[in-house]
């Protein structure tokens, strides 16, 4: 079987370094263009362009696929490349880029995706912050026929895993890597055996995952602990939760649910009490501990380290008017 691969994240690679070990012959790899990252802003190649050029795979980074698009010359020549490639299958994961019609119909056996989420449920971009976000006790992946819609293709196969109550996007991100990759080789070889069953999404349960933006990022004391703990651990490690602290920025990555302290008749993003099992702050319901931080520019610390350098003495105020807790 030939398979063109598109992806880009770490995700897409795992799945990719998965289907060379289980001998698919590979004769393309489309991926994002380099983008600029890191403090220098240098252009960085994505992990699945590194990895296929680590294995001698032609790599193609076209800006769009789209024909009648703003770069008609990158579709062409994607379109000659992919044709070139003679392949069976194009297996698509977290690529960022829409497929057109005359893609999904090249490959003898179109294209198949592979999605982090139950589908329906949480259609979109960012699947695994969302559920983590909603408090979903479940995710999974969902091997789909791709289609003309978002992520609303046939299901091909689907395995579920549980969300457990400290999992961040970080660690379910690498769970869900390895079953994608596990369950797409097992898509293609059921696929080339003509045992591939195809089931149609449900109507009913359809959510959307919409895309991370940088304002969500933002702690609101106001909510419940439950609330924020949740997004604390869905959008860890990026972008993170930022309060303020004298008026800078602070990132807040992990906490816990402080069960023993009883909230207090102060104003919420108040630090009730602070030492080497967390930072308890007052929210709009419970209080919360946290328990790592990071100042802008430097680095990642346990709540011990970083109180070491700045002391937080009970009354201390998180956030403010900015970050839409009470005045």
């Amino acid at each position: 079987m030939r398979v063109i691969f598109a992806g880009t994240p770490e995700f897409a690679r795992v799945a990719l370094a998965q289907l060379h070990s289980a001998g698919f012959e590979i004769p393309l790899v489309l991926t994002q263009p380099d983008r600029p990252a890191g403090r220098g802003m240098k252009l960085q190649a994505s992990a699945v362009k590194q990895w296929a050029q680590s294995q001698s795979i032609a790599v193609a980074q076209p800006r769009s696929l789209r024909l009648d698009g703003k770069y008609p010359e990158d579709a062409a020549a994607a379109r000659a490349a992919i044709e070139a490639a003679q392949a069976d299958v194009m297996v698509v994961a977290a690529y960022g880029l829409i497929l057109p019609q005359w893609v999904l119909d090249t490959p003898r056996l179109g294209c198949l995706n592979i999605h982090a989420s139950l589908l329906p449920r949480w259609r979109g971009a960012a699947p695994i912050h969302r559920a983590i976000e909603a408090g979903d006790s479940q995710t999974g992946v969902t091997i789909m026929q791709m289609d003309a819609g978002l992520d609303t293709g046939d299901m091909l196969l689907v395995e579920s895993l549980a969300i457990n109550a400290t999992d961040t996007t970080g660690q379910l991100h690498d769970r869900l890597a390895a079953l994608g990759a596990d369950l797409v080789v097992q898509a293609i070889k059921l696929a080339g055996a003509g045992a591939l069953t195809a089931k149609a999404q449900p109507e009913a349960g359809v959510t959307y995952a919409s895309k991370i933006d940088k304002a969500e990022a933002q702690i609101d004391w106001r909510e419940p602990a439950t609330v924020i703990a949740r997004r604390m651990r869905a959008f860890n490690p990026t972008p993170g939760t930022v309060t303020t602290l004298d008026g800078t920025p602070l990132k807040l990555f992990c906490s816990v649910i402080d069960s023993c302290l009883r909230p207090s008749a102060v104003r919420e993003g108040t630090i009730l009490l602070a030492d080497e099992a967390g930072i308890a702050v007052q929210c709009g319901d419970g209080v919360l501990r946290v328990t790592e931080l990071q100042r802008t520019g430097g680095k990642r610390l346990p709540v011990a380290e970083f109180l070491r350098g700045t002391p937080l003495p009970p009354g201390t105020l998180l956030g403010g008017a900015a970050d839409g807790a009470a005045a």
